[in-house]
């Protein structure tokens, strides 16, 4: 793009960069403010076809942080079929989660790769990738603006993912998420395929603060507008804190 030409290009450079470390820090606030070291509830999981026909799965959700791993064991109580399927979590700093799934049918725990974890989680709209938390490194940051989504002033900020790898890993190419300003909290999120054509649109709602000052949506909805179909998860029950030791979150306590 002589001296005030130099000095036009450094201001240029310098706000753009400024623009795009913003969009990140975001982001990051915004994973923070619902980051629990422990917790426990008890959660139910509704999936709907394309003629609005249900499935109701109950699931019981503990997670505890130990050093830098924070991990998540998920079990289903209900129904039959799914009864005794235990999912195992491990979200890492600074590298990819672990996830490992026991099915009772098979008698048997195995590794969910990197190439499962963009797809469908248990049957319904969300993904094996949904269940944990991003890590920021996998992705370049735009701020896209402001815009309003329920009466609350909100970030648009866009998330594309650095390769297709990234792509098959997390489901979506791009995502572009409403972080509402005054809190930091997610109000909706798109999700765009690898030919750049919106494919889920993901609700969060009823935000409760917790006791450590930190919140919590106990109502998750990821709509897939391609094919008409969606999912919900409502939390029934929530408690700060978990007792279980880190023993209960070893792979071969998935068996037990």
């Amino acid at each position: 793009m002589r001296t005030i030409l130099i000095t036009s290009i450094a201001f240029l450079a310098f706000a753009f960069h400024g623009v795009a470390q913003d969009a990140r820090e975001i982001s990051d606030k915004s994973s923070k403010v619902i980051e629990f070291e422990a917790m426990e509830m008890a959660t139910n999981l509704y999936i709907y076809d394309n003629k609005g026909n249900s499935r109701e799965r109950q699931v019981a959700v503990a997670t505890r942080k130990f050093g830098d791993v924070t991990k998540t064991l998920m079990r289903f109580l209900s129904p039959a079929d799914v009864q005794g399927t235990s999912i195992l979590i491990y979200d890492y700093e600074d590298k990819a989660d672990d996830m490992w799934v026991y099915l009772p049918s098979m008698r048997r725990t195995r590794r969910i790769v990197t190439t499962e974890k963009g797809k469908s989680f248990m049957g319904s709209e969300f993904t094996n990738a949904d269940m944990s938390r991003p890590n920021l490194d996998d992705f370049t940051y735009t701020l896209l603006g402001e815009e309003t989504i329920n009466g609350k002033i909100c970030w648009k900020v866009e998330a594309l993912t650095k390769s297709r790898e990234m792509e098959s890993e997390y489901g979506f190419k791009r995502r572009v998420s409403y972080i509402e300003k005054s809190t930091y909290l997610i109000q909706k999120s798109e999700l765009y395929d690898r030919t750049d054509k919106l494919n889920k649109v993901m609700t969060l709602g009823d935000y409760r603060k917790q006791s450590n000052g930190l919140y919590f949506s106990y109502q998750m909805e990821m709509k897939n507008v391609q094919s008409n179909r969606r999912s919900e998860m409502k939390v029934k029950s929530f408690q700060l804190g978990s007792k279980l030791n880190e023993n209960s979150f070893a792979v071969s306590s998935l068996e037990k």
